[in-house]
């Protein structure tokens, strides 16, 4: 998207005479969004139209590969005055005395859809897209469509298209009866033909004069109840639902200037500044220094990967369903087998849900090579590692994967918690060496922490970074510490919990505190489906490298009594049916003893306390691996965060929460909790700043 100024030339809009046909192009490239300029070459070429008789009809289409994507988010903060008038510019072609006809290739998004839905006819290439993603950003469309679209295409499917926020392409669109026409060959062409055809229309149609058809009040009230499941905690759907409403029971202008001001409430509400604050930070993570246009991206071509357990084979899956082919190493015939056996298992499942065919399963199991022998991954490009946590182990491997590997291969370890430099350094290429951390189940997952070690050559990131996007995952790249980010930061976080735990909470409260954050699991929740026993030897793990002991502490007893789990059936909690946790009787009494054991006196722990004690962890944490550079920007932990550990979008990432809860509030209340505040945390809230303007100064410093 182009950077908002405060004046554009209006040559963002090209006018052009075909026959009686004005033709107005925007060439706003990359995705022509509707930022300043645009709006008045609109005009401009209105004008034009208006005024000269000649002119009997208006065709308005995009330049470059897209018609118009939508609104410049950027000037989404922009004052009033100087933000492009999409309202005004939309008000005037639903007034305009000539046809307009909206030409449509590529996608029309946002207020591009809804400039489309202001024309008097709508016109496509076959392959173009058309949508309302606002929700997404927690806002609504601000510029008629929850008006129009319900007078064109019905209440029920308007919203399926409002709330759900995914476009639909052109074939579904003329189904449904919002594109009238569509151009097979040359849309241009096709479109003045249309619009000559059409030229005499009177009285023009003009969505906004449709009436909507009587609406089932049970379906609304249904869909609202839905929302709690849905789009749990957040305003704007409940917003797209009244105004979808008021479309149905009131006039137009009613319902214009009742979006309008639903539209500025949603807009400035902490939900949409955390959406629109990911939406960029999705775009900043792949800024990394040392990489650019110029750095060699590595071709990969085939994939080897190690271990044939749950990780690995979620691993493998990743690059079959791309089309690359995998051989997949085990040490063991019976593991082997098992673990291909998962991975037929896990397609076939999917098929069944009819998200792919047999054919595309048999194709996928047809990529996959089982071995026995190191010596088969010879010639593959990646070589990915996933076995158990163990630096020993690991570091056996990489030795033999040295000898073994051609050169210029990527070795890969997908450790979670482990330093990738002490890895590196048993082979003789430490250059090609790399932690690519998948999370669990790792062929669902997106998340992909991108290590990147003190001697990682930039070409091996930069391939890094390409293969991610490649197989759908979303990288962030990050530094070598224990745990990394995402890990790093459950420390204290599980810290929190145990000693809520400890001092008189039980753990189903502890997690209902998460629950009220809008997370989907609570700290004990997810540890009991990672297992407890991977964090009861990682932490073992990092004792041992730092010469010290640990104490076991009551969850620590569980393991030590075969309880790891959902795997086992019992954890923290019972799972009965292998998957819901019910508080365990056995959790309790471990609980009781262990707080006897250490004359503890239990007392209560408030939701919002309990809530505050874990996020704030959380956040505190992420702000000490900021400071040392672990992670590049508080957006990447922001990222990390909302897809890899369930932190809800709406909230924008644990750093974006802290920022919104105010960084002196959460000082206080750290040091409240005998927590001393992070340096950095400390430093920014006592200049009244936040963490996005902290990334933002760090970007600026480093140009």
């Amino acid at each position: 998207m182009s950077e908002p100024t405060t004046s554009q030339p209006a040559s963002l809009v090209s006018q052009s005479r075909q026959g009686n046909v004005l033709v107005l192009t925007v060439n706003n490239p990359p995705v022509n969004a509707f930022s300043p300029g645009v709006p008045e070459g609109f005009h401009a070429g209105l004008d034009v139209a208006e005024k000269d008789s000649s002119v009997a009809a208006v065709v308005i289409i995009g330049g470059g590969r897209t018609f118009i994507a939508g609104a410049d988010i950027k000037t989404f903060d922009m004052p009033r005055e100087q933000a492009p008038d999409l309202r005004g510019f939309i008000s005037r072609l639903d007034h305009f005395p000539k046809p307009v006809v909206a030409a449509i290739h590529g996608a029309a998004l946002g207020g591009g859809f809804e400039i489309a839905l202001a024309c008097n006819y709508r016109v496509a290439a076959p392959g173009a897209k058309v949508g309302l993603p606002e929700v997404k950003l927690g806002v609504l469309p601000g510029a008629g469509g929850t008006q129009r679209l319900p007078r064109l295409i019905g209440v029920d499917k308007a919203l399926v298209m409002m709330l759900g926020g995914n476009p639909i392409d052109a074939a579904e669109a003329a189904r449904l009866g919002i594109v009238d026409e569509l151009i097979e060959g040359d849309l241009l062409a096709g479109a003045v033909k249309f619009a000559a055809n059409h030229a005499d229309a009177r009285p023009l149609p003009r969505v906004s004069e449709r009436k909507v058809e009587n609406v089932d009040p049970k379906m609304l009230m249904d869909i609202r109840n839905n929302l709690k499941n849905t789009h749990k905690g957040q305003l704007a759907p409940g917003y797209i639902v009244d105004l979808a409403e008021i479309a149905s029971t009131k006039s137009f202008t009613d319902g214009w200037a009742a979006e309008a001001r639903l539209f500025m409430m949603a807009k400035d509400s902490p939900q949409s500044r955390s959406l629109r604050h990911l939406f960029f930070a999705d775009r900043e993570r792949a800024k990394i220094p040392g990489i650019t246009r110029e750095t060699p991206v590595g071709q990969i071509k085939s994939v080897g990967v190690i271990g044939a357990g749950t990780m690995g084979g979620g691993i493998a899956m990743n690059f079959l369903n791309v089309g690359l082919p995998v051989t997949i190493v085990e040490t063991q015939q019976d593991a082997l087998d098992r673990g291909i056996a998962t991975i037929r298992k896990n397609y076939e499942n999917t098929a069944k849900k009819g998200r792919i065919t047999q054919d595309d399963v048999e194709k996928r199991i047809a990529l996959l090579t089982p071995t026995l022998r190191m010596e088969d991954l010879k010639d593959a490009d990646l070589i990915i590692e996933a076995v158990f946590e163990n630096m020993d182990v690991k570091k056996d491997i990489f030795g033999k994967l040295d000898k073994v590997a051609k050169p210029g291969a990527i070795l890969a370890s997908n450790t979670s918690t482990l330093d990738v430099n002490e890895i590196a350094a048993v082979t003789k290429r430490p250059e090609s060496v790399i932690g690519l951390h998948f999370f669990s189940p790792a062929n669902v997952m997106k998340l992909l922490e991108i290590v990147r070690a003190d001697k990682t050559s930039e070409t091996v990131l930069a391939t890094s970074l390409d293969m991610a996007k490649k197989i759908g995952k979303v990288g962030v790249v990050v530094g070598v510490c224990n745990g990394f980010v995402g890990n790093r930061m459950l420390v204290p976080y599980r810290d929190q919990a145990q000693y809520m735990v400890l001092h008189g909470a039980n753990p189903q409260d502890v997690d209902a505190a998460m629950h009220a954050l809008g997370m989907p699991m609570g700290p004990f929740e997810m540890s009991d489906m990672a297992g407890l026993d991977i964090g009861y030897a990682s932490r073992r793990e990092a004792a041992k490298k730092a010469g010290t002991t640990v104490e076991s502490d009551w969850s620590d007893k569980l393991v030590e009594m075969g309880r790891k789990g959902q795997k086992t059936q019992g954890g923290i909690y019972d799972y009965p049916d292998g998957r819901k946790p019910v508080p365990s009787p056995v959790t309790e009494k471990m609980i009781s003893d262990y707080r006897a054991e250490k004359g503890v006196t239990p007392r209560k722990f408030g939701q919002e306390e309990a809530t505050k004690r874990l996020a704030y962890g959380l956040m505190n944490e992420g702000a000490k691996i900021l400071e040392e550079g672990v992670a590049l920007r508080s957006s990447d932990i922001d990222v990390i965060y909302v897809n890899g550990y369930g932190f809800p979008a709406y909230r924008g990432g644990p750093m974006q929460y802290a920022s919104e809860q105010g960084l002196k509030n959460v000082v206080k209340d750290l040091e409240s909790y005998g927590v001393t505040p992070a340096p950095l945390l400390k430093k920014l809230a006592d200049e009244g700043k936040t963490f996005a303007q902290y990334d933002a100064e760090r970007a600026k410093a480093s140009k």
